[in-house]
């Protein structure tokens, strides 16, 4: 018989990209209601990350890399112990720019760079949804993708590459809302706006005067609270949706 542990009766998630921004803000709230919380990252565990039981808690994968996606689940599955999962939020993604720091369209992103976008922002979390899908199952989890705003328009800041790797996320979604619904999980998509982050772009203040409603960029936090929704019983039957979260930025 498995010895008890201090995580046997919490709900447990899975979380990529939570270093920073929205990631940061997510596993905190999530924490802060009895969550256990198993983080994602290419880099290793953060003293500076303050959050309880994080060191132990924390996987390391980079997730470009197909092989090491495929090892990262194994890892986690067997921290899981044959249990089940609760909610799998798939956050993390790149944005690359140009050496000027500026936006890599269609004409002048390369090949391999778009290739690797794609892989963390898309390939990664369908990879990591049918890899957990078992342990989801048990649960009568949930998938949480986060999109972008940048997803449904040109953006002047997002290439190329990570706007139609997140119009691909928001389509795989809806697929996999549909796949994965008979198994008893729940498949949505949050698309933030202009969130205020470490890694907002110069001219961002523009947007929020000449698109926003509100007038106003949004925190992290209220990202947060987002995806604790999607992850708790009042969204229980919400599944393949997609929620925008930008102040009215895209009306």
């Amino acid at each position: 018989m498995k010895p008890p542990t201090q995580y046997d009766n919490a709900r447990t998630l899975v979380l990529t990209g939570a270093s920073r921004g929205i990631g940061h803000a997510t596993v905190k709230k999530f924490s802060a209601g009895g969550w256990r919380v198993i983080t994602v990252s290419r880099q290793p565990f953060s003293v500076l990350c303050p959050w309880p039981g994080g060191d132990k808690n924390h996987v390391q994968i980079d997730l470009a890399k197909a092989d090491d996606v495929a090892r990262g689940i194994d890892d986690i599955r067997e921290r899981l112990g044959g249990g089940r999962l609760d909610a799998l939020v798939n956050n993390a993604a790149i944005s690359p720019k140009d050496e000027t720091g500026g936006r890599l369209g269609a004409i002048d992103t390369p090949f391999d760079l778009w290739q690797r976008v794609f892989n963390v922002n898309f390939f990664a979390p369908v990879a990591l949804a049918r890899g957990l899908m078992t342990e989801l199952a048990e649960a009568r989890g949930c998938v949480v993708n986060v999109t972008s705003i940048a997803g449904s328009r040109v953006h002047p800041f997002a290439g190329s590459a990570y706007a139609t790797s997140k119009a691909a996320l928001a389509a795989l979604t809806r697929e996999m809302a549909h796949d994965f619904g008979p198994r008893g999980i729940r498949v949505n998509a949050i698309a933030p706006g202009e969130i205020d982050t470490a890694i907002l772009s110069p001219g961002t203040e523009q947007i929020v005067e000449e698109q926003i409603p509100m007038r106003r960029l949004g925190t992290p936090d209220e990202v947060a609270d987002v995806i604790h929704f999607l992850c708790e019983k009042g969204a229980s039957y919400v599944s393949g949706a997609e929620i925008q979260i930008n102040g009215g930025q895209h009306v």
